[in-house]
Parts: C-alpha cells; structure tokens; sequence
C-alpha cells in the first residue's frame, strides 16, 4: 500500500503528464493553424507519448492499492509567437517535468518506498530523452529560424515522427 504522501504525489504527477500531453495538443493545432503539419505531427506524437506516461501513473498508483484520483486540467496557452517560442517553452516545460520526477524519487527515497523509486527509474530515463529530444528540435528550429526553406526542412523531417504502442516497459516514440 503507498504511503498516502506518495499516492498523493503520484496523483498530482499523474494530472501533471495529462496537462503535459493537453498542452502538447494545443501546441499542435498552433502549427496546423501555421500550416506546418510536420512540426504539428511532432506534437501529436508528444500528446500521445505524455497520455501513456500519466496512464503508467494511473496503473501503478491503482496497482499499489491506492486510488488514482482526476482532477481539473489547467488550460494550456493556445499562442506563441514562432515556431521558436513553441519548442523554448517545449524544452523549459520539459526541463520543468523532469524536477518533478526528481521530487518523485527524493519522495519515494524519504519513505523507503523501493517499488516506488523502482517504479520511477524508466521516468528518469525517459526524461533525459525528452529534453535531449525538444532540445534537438530547439537548436534545429534555431538554426532554420531565419531561412524559410530551412524551417520547411525542418517540417518535414518532423512529419517522419510516429508513435508506437510500447511493449511492456518501453517507451514509444520514434
């Protein structure tokens, strides 16, 4: 059974990647609005890949014998004023997730709750991919930023982005 600290934090983890995979959606109908459907699919791909994320949260706080709890999403932005802005706020947001999994584990560590900080190793993981992953874009998005065609290039190497179902364990973008 968890620690009622822990279920609670797990929960607010569990609304924070549901807020994650929200504001991935809003940043993806950003760039269908700018017709750049490659950079749009990136975020769909994100959603999708955030949506699993919360869902591991939700199956491990109910598999604990606590209760996964849904509670009102904040509204993401819904403007930015470029594509550069869009993966800025991309990379800081996911800079941001990466603490909270961090406070995660110090949380679970505190508790001596060892399937919790098992639990919470694949996130560690799958974070140092995340900001490696928006920061790729970030830079690639720089370096286009003043060159039209660039950015086209850009758009389409993005559109390449799909999302596969993990297997048990794995993760799922590719």
């Amino acid at each position: 059974m968890l620690d009622s600290r822990m279920a609670g934090a797990l929960n607010e983890q569990c609304n924070a990647e549901l807020y994650s995979s929200y504001l991935y959606l809003s940043m993806g109908a950003y760039f269908e609005s700018q017709k750049l459907k490659g950079f749009a699919n990136w975020m769909r791909v994100q959603a999708q890949e955030e949506l699993m994320h919360a869902m591991k949260f939700y199956d491990f706080i109910n598999e604990r014998g606590a209760r996964a709890l849904m509670k009102a999403i904040e509204g993401p932005p819904t403007e930015w004023e470029s594509p550069l802005a869009v993966f800025e706020h991309v990379y800081e947001h996911e800079q941001k997730v990466t603490s909270l999994i961090a406070q995660l584990v110090a949380l679970a560590t505190e508790l001596s709750d060892h399937p919790t900080n098992d639990f919470l190793r694949w996130f560690v993981a799958e974070q140092v991919e995340e900001e490696e992953s928006a920061n790729d874009v970030l830079q690639r998005v720089k370096l286009a930023a003043d060159a039209p065609t660039g950015l086209m290039t850009v758009d389409r190497e993005l559109a390449q982005r799909t999302f596969a179902a993990p297997a048990a364990g794995e993760g799922a973008a590719e």
